[in-house]
């Protein structure tokens, strides 16, 4: 039997688990000195949304449990099942290179670092199940060849999150800030970059429909729009797509505390796998 984990950088709900197909790892959250699990039970999103909005100090992520994870992990292969483990991005947390360095002797455990964060994970999960019958080196050879087609482009209320949480350099979050640019933000071999700056978040938003539109999007996926508890501006943008990528979007993810830390309230975009 495989067994698929995915870390809660994903996204992924763990009420949305059974339906994926996988289990979630939680990643740690701090909050004042008060540590929570980010598995929604725990932390709500409006607790975490309100501590956010007034914070004192900036929220922390930290790796999952490794332990209980080494258990059960070691469970699942002493009774011949495979396992996967996939990871945001190894340029933006340390779980990816805990994890590996974990199992890296035990070859019935493949980890994969997904070079990117929030959605591009579930499309990872995608590709999995539909290749499920397949052994771990021919999944690993087809995530390889999707991993770099992922994208995420995103428009973030202020870079002050990614900036304290250390996901973006100084240079970029004066860029932002001090010109009052709004950017468009996304992953550049695994690190959260600028990828470009627009005056005003109309033109921030037909930047990101015009990258799309050029760009293409894979006729396999469909594409996520993604936000921090606001989901006013993501419609928005979605209302902006032509008619035949607009019935693309099918998922609507209010992103996880553990991402949204990062991200802050209101930041808003979409994923999507390139053509």
């Amino acid at each position: 039997m495989l067994r698929v984990l995915v870390d809660s950088g994903s996204s992924i709900k763990c009420d949305e688990a059974k339906d994926y197909n996988v289990e979630i790892i939680p990643l740690k959250i701090m909050l004042g000195n008060k540590e929570y699990s980010d598995d929604g039970k725990e932390l709500s999103m409006d607790k975490f949304y309100d501590y956010l909005k007034n914070e004192k100090e900036f929220p922390k992520t930290s790796l999952p449990n490794l332990a209980i994870l080494e258990d059960k992990v070691n469970n699942y292969t002493n009774n011949g099942d495979d396992v996967i483990i996939i990871t945001i991005s190894s340029k933006i947390s340390g779980t990816y290179n805990s994890i590996h360095l974990l199992f890296e002797d035990n070859k019935k455990v493949l980890v994969i670092d997904s070079l990117i964060a929030v959605g591009g994970l579930r499309f990872i999960v995608d590709l999995i199940n539909k290749n499920r019958d397949k052994s771990l080196d021919e999944i690993k050879k087809l995530t390889d060849k999707l991993i770099p087609k992922l994208t995420v482009l995103a428009i973030p209320e202020t870079l002050h999150y990614l900036q304290k949480g250390g996901r973006l350099s100084k240079t970029e979050w004066l860029l932002g800030s001090i010109l009052q640019i709004k950017p468009t933000i996304g992953f550049k071999d695994g690190k959260v970059k600028v990828v470009d700056k627009n005056r005003g978040i109309k033109k921030a938003q037909k930047s990101i429909i015009d990258t799309i539109v050029s760009t293409g999007v894979d006729d396999n996926y469909d594409i996520i729009a993604a936000y921090t508890h606001n989901r006013a501006n993501v419609d928005e943008l979605v209302g902006m797509l032509p008619d035949e990528l607009k019935k693309k979007v099918k998922i609507y993810d209010d992103l996880t505390p553990a991402i949204a830390a990062h991200w802050g309230p209101n930041a808003f975009g979409l994923v999507f796998v390139e053509k």
